[in-house]
């Protein structure tokens, strides 16, 4: 997150590791997500791309793709009541396609309008 005075730029990327089995968005990043939300509001030809991860031996690669979902899902409400507008927040649920690590994690990429 870059500090409080600095404007966001293309291409940035966010990062929220979750618990393997959470979905719900981790308190400590909440402070973080609101600070986010209103430097978006100041630059309006930014958007939002929520890719998000899931992963786990147990999980099959449909449970993996629910609960990533379930993650951009609760990352997206909390943008949203933060005053985000919908139209602004892209969400890509990807389950286990992923080698990087932390595996359980979602990434808010800045991409131009």
């Amino acid at each position: 997150m870059p500090p409080a005075g600095e404007k966001l730029a293309i291409g940035q990327q966010i990062r929220l590791v979750f618990e393997e089995s959470e979905s719900k968005l981790p308190g400590s990043k909440k402070n973080d997500l609101k600070t986010l939300a209103g430097k978006l509001k100041d630059q309006s030809n930014l958007r939002l791309q929520l890719m998000a991860y899931a992963g786990g031996e147990k999980l099959s690669a449909s449970r993996a793709r629910r609960l990533s979902l379930s993650r951009a899902l609760s990352v997206r409400s909390f943008l949203i009541e933060s005053g985000v507008r919908s139209t602004r927040i892209d969400v890509r649920a990807l389950g286990n396609k992923t080698t990087e690590k932390p595996v359980n994690r979602v990434d808010l990429n800045l991409v131009e309008r």
